[in-house]
């Protein structure tokens, strides 16, 4: 006989409460492998494909495509476990869920709860069967609120990783966490969740990470409580545009940057007459082509090589600051969606050639909206070159949990005393935002200022080399 299981909107971490339905990937009467994509939604930090833990026909869709759902949310429901045709499971009524153990070890169930991206590769998609059934026909497929759809089926509860990695299936909700832990390469079963019932979240694979390449800062509190939706009278008139998705990101996080860091911003002029030239002079000797901000990613890197007070986090609820040695360099790109933050990995170990790529590659995801939470997330320091928008000056706003951003105005033709005469050269201002707890101004205008050297002599990198 078979069961019909509820598949909830899950977790998708970073603090995200809501997604969007972009398009549905499956259809009622579709039958679906264990983990394979059945839903594209657009959260607050990107586009994801959320997999499904079951295996079966699908008998419900929950929510039109456009429509905003809060995590815990029914999305759909799966027939498991039959033997009839697609046709026949898709009218089967809802039945008791089975216990954790029993979903545990059942052929129709991952185990993993979800699994992000895939436990080896994206599933193959099925065979879509076309439901001619009225009663499935007639599943509701865009409740108002989640109380409006049937009573729900719970689904299986996670297993706990109290036994040996072997014992199991890995108690995983959210795909952000798996996917952390598949890029960097960290095998979940060696992983002892902290969450409740032994839930892998995301503070463990960091922390496991941490111990296997080098010490973190510890997860950053988490976010505060959304403030009451009531809020003073207001005039009627006007138009009105719902802070949340992205926007509403980019607000939560801009506001926590400016309530908790205590910043200052210094600025300095330099000449970029000597890095324009020997940035010509690298694309015309053949090979692939050197971009500006990949150069300026180069002196940015050693400059924290230097300074490593700014390539660090502060812990506040251990009163710490926590210097990162690795260089995780985020830029910021403004694209169709709004402004979101792509992270270069290691940028400190990259060449100019690496790192024009890696920008390429994240600018194009930018712009294609298919960046993924890994891409916006783990950065150290961010650059930000404003300069593209035609401006000379800003004083950026740091880029929270981060303790400095680097801001790079146009590079324009000026009046400049070079060699003791009056020349017109190639003008720049930079800008630096810190931390003010993570260090003094010394320690920030060194930093400005070496950097500034760097554009106005790329010769000073040939000794850092």
């Amino acid at each position: 006989m078979a069961q019909v299981l509820e598949f909830k909107l899950p977790d998708l971490g970073e603090g995200l409460t809501e997604a969007e339905i972009v398009r549905w990937l499956v259809a009622v009467g579709d039958v679906v492998a264990i983990d394979q994509p059945v839903v594209e939604v657009e959260t607050a930090k990107a586009m994801v494909e959320v997999p499904c833990p079951y295996g079966g026909v699908v008998t419900a869709r929950y929510g039109e495509e456009g429509t905003e759902l809060p995590v815990g949310a029914p999305l759909l429901t799966v027939a498991v476990g039959g033997t009839g045709a697609p046709e026949e499971l898709a009218e089967a009524a809802p039945e008791a869920a089975p216990t954790a153990a029993e979903s545990a070890v059942s052929s129709e169930y991952s185990g993993n709860v979800l699994v992000g991206y895939g436990t080896a590769g994206p599933a193959a998609r099925r065979r879509r069967v076309k439901h001619t059934s009225p009663t499935a026909a007639q599943a509701p497929t865009a409740p108002k609120a989640p109380a409006a759809a049937p009573a729900p089926v719970a689904a299986p509860a996670p297993v706990a990783v109290a036994a040996p990695a072997s014992a199991g299936p890995l108690p995983v909700i959210s795909p952000l966490v798996r996917k952390l832990a598949r890029d960097r390469g960290l095998d979940l079963r060696e992983v002892r969740g902290s969450g409740p019932e032994g839930l892998i979240l995301r503070a463990d694979v960091e922390l496991a990470l941490a111990a296997l390449e080098r010490p973190v800062a510890a997860p950053a509190p988490a976010s505060a409580p959304a403030a009451s939706r009531a809020a003073a009278p207001v005039a009627a008139a006007g138009e009105r545009i719902p802070l949340r998705g992205l926007r509403g990101a980019v607000a939560d996080k801009l506001s926590r940057s400016r309530t908790e860091i205590p910043d200052a911003t210094c600025w300095v002029d330099a000449d970029a007459t000597e890095l324009m030239a020997a940035r010509r002079a690298m694309n015309t000797a053949g090979g692939p082509k050197i971009s500006l901000l990949a150069l300026l990613a180069r002196i940015c890197a050693h400059a924290l090589d230097r300074f490593p007070e700014l390539n660090s986090t502060v812990d506040t609820a251990a009163r710490e600051i926590v210097r990162l040695p690795a260089v995780h360099l985020g830029f910021a790109a403004q694209t169709p969606r709004g402004l979101v933050v792509p992270v270069v990995r290691d940028a400190g170990t990259r060449t100019a050639e690496s790192l024009t790529e890696e920008f390429a590659r994240l600018t194009e995801s930018a712009r294609q909206g298919t960046l993924t939470p890994a891409d916006l997330t783990g950065g150290t320091f961010t650059l930000n070159n404003y300069g593209v928008f035609g401006v000379d000056g800003s004083t950026p706003i740091i880029n929270h949990p981060e303790a400095a951003m680097l801001g790079v105005g146009r590079i324009i033709p000026k009046p400049w005393v070079h060699q003791g005469e009056l020349a017109v050269r190639q003008v720049v201002q930079l800008s630096l935002t810190f931390d003010h707890r993570v260090c003094d101004g010394g320690t920030a205008g060194g930093f400005l200022r070496y950097v500034a050297d760097c554009v106005e002599q790329p010769a000073v990198l040939l000794r850092t080399v």
